[in-house]
């Protein structure tokens, strides 16, 4: 269940200008509509703060997810549109990441013997090395973002958005 949060007993930075005062802007903002907002500014920070830990090792944000979800699919593979589903992105905008990811020999794109139409991605031991030397730092840039909280406010965040997510897909 979302945490209710009473508008009213909110700090004035938190229900006025927040932290976009600094931009010349005044945010005047509904407070369910400053929710949102606060969750699209953190997802965003965090995913360019991720990106700079991928460029040290050659590939973007969108790669390395391709490359994560290759590495978790049985075999090491996996269909083009559900890879793309899984990221929430369309199978046009992966086979440009894709593309880029064979040519530098981190994954394979073959045709599903079943049915030639569909394009199978295939993570290559060389992908795998490159994703197992990323997860380190990834991880700990990930850590660094949750210190603060306890193991029970985690927890209690996830769920939160988790059903935060649920209710948009309806």
């Amino acid at each position: 269940m979302l945490t209710e949060i009473n508008p009213a007993e909110t700090s004035s930075t938190e229900t006025n200008e927040s932290d976009w005062g600094e931009y010349n802007y005044k945010n005047n903002m509904e407070f369910d509509e400053k929710v949102i907002a606060v969750l699209l500014r953190a997802s965003e920070t965090v995913k360019k703060d991720l990106d700079t830990t991928y460029k040290n090792y050659g590939l973007t944000f969108s790669q390395y997810n391709v490359l994560r979800i290759l590495n978790n699919s049985k075999n090491g593979q996996n269909k083009v549109n559900i890879v793309s589903k899984i990221m929430l992105v369309s199978s046009s905008n992966i086979t440009g990441v894709t593309q880029r990811l064979e040519k530098i020999g981190l994954l394979l794109r073959k045709q599903d013997p079943s049915d030639e139409r569909i394009t199978v991605l295939e993570i290559t031991p060389k992908g795998s090395r490159i994703l197992k030397n990323i997860q380190e730092a990834h991880l700990s840039k990930i850590s660094s973002y949750l210190n603060e909280f306890s193991s029970q406010k985690k927890k209690s965040l996830f769920e939160d958005l988790k059903k935060v997510y649920r209710d948009f897909r309806r």
